[in-house]
């Protein structure tokens, strides 16, 4: 592990609150101007000082690089660690730009406890990135209960009409997960200690160390049902699409763009390389209800009149790709899974983005509302229809990167079922998007409402034209990103590899789906 003089991560991290604490203190509520240009300030800085690591980010190693080490609670074991691998750097950079553009979001459609808002914001930033730093269970376990409050918060003050009903929902739901996290945790904790006589909660001790099979199995499927909540996996996802529908536009941004990364992220950094022969083991569960979720997600979108909750419902339709993709258990499935992560917060955070500006005009989010608006905001029409496709995983764009990787991932591991059964969730993504599209943007501008509309002004533009440029830079040059993830997927293989336990298939093997693994030196499980 590297480690740097200058706290860069913990910098990264505790800066957003901090603005907050000063926000808190020195601004007073009514220099609503100053408020929001100071939490921007602090954003953007925050942006800047993640971008700093790129220069001693190590891109061929799989350790865990600028380490941040200090004694915390000796008595249980627990350390202040912090440090960062290529796929906590992805989504670290991520979370620092989709936090930036969520608070420029925010200018003009939020109005009232504006402080507030955007304390609760800057907080909520600080617990994500805490999230992806943390290489100690218990930090990482704080960090991921601060996400909490602020995010109930966001949407129980400054929701929509049902926003106290979707608040509760999600704060109830998000704390059963966690609970369900924590004895996860406490079984590998007490498992540890009982084989090695060491008290640690260090997550690179537990990677690297062979837990008996009875436990991984026990605290899979409890780390399973805390990351499956949130995810969120069919059929835990009910909770999403109140929250997606009541929250601010910016609280949909974060919630679609990070918030829903951190289940994933808690299969990829604890459950596949701990827990590597239950991981093996529970793939059949796993990826049918990953494919359960594909479809039913498409389908519910498909059906949708509100156009925030059809992109809210493709959430658990696109997730779904992202969970199939980590449990193919090849280089290229869960490279594309991880890179299906990033692509989702940019194009869903972009969707999120574009319906809060036609409710900030309209008023309305109904799709039968709109017709014929490309003839009135065109500039808006060229940016909808960009992210749509990106959406959709059109071939050029950022979404067909992932969703390619995870498809050939999902055949090399002979999970040919499962990979034709995801390959016709892209299909109906693209009817229910281009259906919406077309409906929004085309046809007669017949509504006296929508003669008037105004097209993007220079804010807005400031807002998306950076997810557009990722979007295509993605699409078209994606190696960079696939070298980041190069060597700490090959960690996480490497751990699945050395299980070598065949899949059991018997509930399925009746309806003639067959699953194998293949691993990198070629040699196949079936």
């Amino acid at each position: 592990m590297e480690s740097l003089s200058f706290p860069i991560l913990s910098t990264v991290v505790y800066l957003p609150a901090i603005g907050a604490l000063l926000m808190a203190l020195f601004i007073p509520g009514r220099k609503v101007q100053v408020i929001r240009r100071f939490a921007l300030g602090v954003a953007f800085v925050d942006f800047l000082v993640s971008l700093a690591i790129l220069p001693f980010f190590n891109a061929g190693t799989a350790d865990f690089q600028l380490v941040e080490r200090t004694t915390w609670i000796p008595g249980i074991g627990a350390q202040y660690l912090m440090g960062v691998d290529g796929i906590s750097l992805l989504l670290v950079l991520l979370t620092t730009v989709l936090g930036v553009l969520a608070i420029l979001s925010s200018f003009s459609s939020i109005t009232v406890r504006v402080k507030e808002y955007m304390i609760s914001l800057l907080i909520l930033q600080t617990g994500m990135l805490g999230v992806f730093f943390a290489l100690d269970i218990v930090l990482f376990y704080v960090f991921w209960e601060v996400m909490l409050i602020p995010m109930a918060l966001l949407i129980g003050i400054w929701g929509g009409p049902r926003r106290i009903y979707a608040a509760v929902k999600f704060f109830l739901f998000t704390l059963v997960g966690s609970l369900f996290m924590l004895i996860g945790f406490l079984v590998l904790y007490f498992s540890h200690q009982s084989l090695t006589g060491e008290y640690t909660f260090e997550i690179i001790r537990f990677m690297d160390f062979n837990f008996p099979a009875g436990v991984q199995m026990w605290a899979f499927w409890a780390l399973f049902l805390g990351f499956a909540i949130k995810v969120p996996m069919f059929p835990f996802h009910t909770w999403l699409p109140d929250a997606h529908v009541e929250a601010p536009t910016a609280g949909s941004v974060i919630l679609a763009g990070v918030l829903l990364k951190m289940g994933t992220y808690g299969f990829i950094r604890f459950s596949l390389p701990m827990l590597p022969e239950a991981s093996l083991k529970a793939v059949p569960v796993v990826a049918t209800l990953a494919v359960v979720g594909i479809i039913y997600g498409a389908l519910v979108a498909w059906a949708q009149t509100d156009i925030k909750k059809l992109v809210a419902y493709s959430s658990v339709s696109h997730l779904g790709f992202v969970m199939l993709g980590l449990f193919t258990f090849t280089v290229q499935g869960i490279q594309g899974g991880v890179l299906q992560m990033i692509n989702h917060g940019l194009s869903t955070g972009a969707l999120f983005l574009l319906v809060g500006i036609l409710y900030e005009r309209r008023h309305t989010r109904m799709i039968n509302a709109f017709g014929g608006l490309a003839a009135q905001i065109p500039l808006f029409t060229v940016v909808f229809g960009i992210v749509t496709f990106s959406s959709i995983g059109l071939p050029g764009l950022n979404g067909f990167i992932g969703e390619f990787l995870i498809l050939l991932g999902s055949y090399q591991a002979r999970m040919w079922i499962f990979g034709a059964l995801a390959a016709s969730g892209v299909i109906l993504s693209a009817i229910y998007m281009l259906s919406m599209f077309k409906r929004v943007m085309y046809g007669p501008l017949d509504k006296e409402e929508n003669k008037n509309l105004e097209d993007l002004n220079v804010r807005e533009l400031f807002t998306l034209v950076p997810i557009v440029i990722l979007i295509f830079w993605i699409g078209v040059y994606p190696r960079p990103f696939l070298n980041v993830l190069e060597a700490p997927v090959g960690r996480v293989m490497n751990r699945l590899e050395s299980a070598k336990m065949p899949v059991a298939v018997t509930p399925l093997e009746d309806a003639g789906i067959q699953v194998a693994l293949t691993f990198p030196d070629g040699e196949g499980i079936e």
